[in-house]
């Protein structure tokens, strides 16, 4: 007799017995199997999925995001197995796990094929948000949502759309979606057939989308076009915003179109007549205009002579005396000025202005105020290494060279004696106005000491040899400045030269106004150059002394001819 554990089927006998019931279904865990609705109790389907049992599932996950109907009494629906039988001895079943199944097996062809999906956005997670594939679970990236950021999200939410998968992981369940792919894409097609339809040249309407510092974007129905700030007018436009408004509708040219990037330029102006047709007759060359500043660079100023026409005042054209100074410091915006033409180019679009060509030349001015010859009065500006420059009338400046500065002294000495903003006076020399120079003179305004030699000085003919009466001006150390009497000049006559005899070559044997006679041994009037020496005529009268009264072989001592010679010169008056 056997027991009764004996008579208890096993477990294998149990599956085989299952699998003999229900083979047609392959009812095992884990697998989607179908089964009829038998009962609706409340919010709850009652589902016979053929294991002499039952199973129920909530009405929830036949109807969320409005997907199905709620089923019927007697209707089949497939549902997930997750067990056989539980504690209560009902089938554990789920609809939602079933259309799950369902639905990885679509989805992961369509992500194989690249194929759109439909899903629903049913909530907010962080970092994005979260969509329902039909029953499977997919994260959708906010910078996934749309092709620009979008604030208001609440007009998506549980709406049908199509998305595109990005990834797929079945093993972790994870699944990743874009809508802005599909928008893109949708975008792209809509953009091509817009722009095979346009043609460059065409004339259309559209609406200012946007509008930046560099340009507008106009919507012509599908597609954006930039319209550039350079083609709105043919004035210049410093802002779009100047005359463009968004929500505006303009009339525009279609100048560019690349079919490459669907990126199309657009133009306004190119509709309105080109003020730059026959400027050349407009605007002939010298002609004088009136005009208003438009704008200032750091290399001139840009003036409106007529709208859509400009031309530039080079900062070297702005002002005949202000050469180092920003133009902002000469003109200002907006400022109303009178402008000559200096040069025209039609083809590169460009016209040269002067300002200071309708002003009077100041070196033209002072030239008809102060000839050559006149006395002017000035403030030393600068002092330079070749001379100082001074501040005349008109804003203009004169410069006086060192060697202009003294007759006899050198320039490099006399400069010395000048400083900054001392006021002086000197005589035009040369006023070049073309170079835009004009020299001065110092001591052009005192007597030239070699024009002041006659042929006959004081001491006889002032030429190399002669015999002259000097002066003493000063006696330094190293000799005598001395002066020639009847004439202007002084020079220097050196210690070496003060006498024949060493000992007698010491300058404090001389006295301030002491007049001695020296013979000339330098005088070159071109060089301006003149020198003395008592030296070189105690010589010449000690040969002349030799010559007259004795000789080497006359047996006369040298005291006895100069005493001879000196006795004749003073006896040769008396005559």
């Amino acid at each position: 007799m056997s027991t009764a554990a004996e008579r208890a089927p096993s477990r294998e006998d149990f599956a085989a017995l299952l699998e003999e019931s229900y083979g047609e279904n392959e009812a095992f865990e884990g697998s989607v199997i179908k089964g009829r609705v038998v009962a609706i109790e409340k919010d709850v389907a009652v589902i016979d999925v053929g294991l002499k049992t039952e199973g129920r599932v909530a009405l929830k996950e036949f109807t969320g995001f409005g997907r199905d109907p709620a089923p019927k009494v007697g209707e089949e629906v497939e549902v997930y197995l997750e067990r056989i039988e539980n504690a209560l001895g009902e089938a554990v079943i789920s609809r939602d796990k079933a259309r799950r199944e369902e639905s990885w097996v679509k989805l992961e062809k369509a992500f194989e094929s690249n194929e759109k999906v439909e899903g629903v956005i049913f909530n907010q997670v962080k970092g994005g948000f979260t969509v329902d594939l039909d029953g499977a679970v997919a994260f959708l990236p906010r910078s996934q949502v749309d092709i620009r950021p979008i604030r208001d999200v609440g007009p998506l939410l549980n709406v049908p759309q199509p998305f595109h998968i990005l990834k797929m992981d079945r093993r972790r369940g994870n699944i990743v979606v874009s809508r802005r792919t599909v928008l893109e894409e949708s975008r792209a097609e809509q953009r091509h057939e817009i722009v095979a339809n346009l043609e460059e040249g065409q004339v259309i309407e559209g609406v200012v989308k946007n509008i930046t510092d560099y340009g507008a974007f106009v919507d012509l129905g599908g597609i954006d076009g930039l319209l550039h700030v350079t083609d709105v007018a043919w004035r210049r436009v410093n802002h779009p915003s100047e005359v463009l408004s968004i929500g505006q509708t303009v009339r525009v040219k279609i100048i560019k179109i690349n079919h490459e990037t669907h990126r199309i330029s657009l133009g306004m102006k190119q509709l309105l007549e080109d003020p730059w047709q026959g400027i050349e007759a407009k605007y002939p060359i010298g002609a004088k205009f009136h005009g208003r500043v438009t704008n200032i660079t750091d290399y001139g100023a840009f003036v409106e002579l007529e709208p859509g026409i400009e031309g530039l005042v080079h900062v070297s054209e702005m002002s005949w005396t202000k050469k180092n100074v920003h133009p902002g410091k000469i003109v200002s915006t907006s400022q109303e000025v009178d402008v000559q033409v200096l040069e025209v180019d039609p083809v590169k679009r460009r016209i040269s202005l002067g300002l200071k060509q309708t002003l009077q030349n100041p070196w033209e001015a002072f030239a008809e105020k102060h000839p050559q010859g006149s006395t002017v009065s000035g403030e030393v500006k600068n002092k330079t290494e070749f001379g100082l420059f001074i501040g005349l009338d008109g804003d203009v400046d004169g410069m006086v060279h060192l060697s202009d500065l003294d007759w006899n002294r050198p320039g490099e000495q006399v400069i010395e004696e000048y400083k900054k903003g001392d006021v002086i006076t000197a005589q035009v020399l040369d006023v070049d106005i073309e170079k835009e120079r004009i020299s001065l003179g110092v001591k052009q305004l005192a007597n030239d000491p070699f024009a002041s030699v006659a042929e006959e000085g004081a001491g006889g003919e002032v030429k190399k040899g002669a015999v002259v009466t000097t002066e003493v001006i000063e006696v330094k150390e190293a000799g005598l400045e001395v002066k020639i009497t009847g004439t202007d000049l002084t020079t220097f006559i050196k210690r070496n030269e003060l006498a024949r005899d060493r000992a007698d070559q010491r300058p404090e044997r001389f006295a301030v106004g002491e007049k001695i006679d020296a013979r000339v041994t330098l005088f070159d009037r071109k060089a301006r150059k003149v020198a003395v020496s008592i030296k070189a005529l105690e010589v010449a009268e000690e040969k002349e002394a030799i010559a007259q009264y004795g000789s080497a072989d006359s047996g006369a001592s040298l005291g006895d001819i100069l005493g001879a010679a000196l006795k004749a010169r003073e006896e040769a008056p008396k005559k």
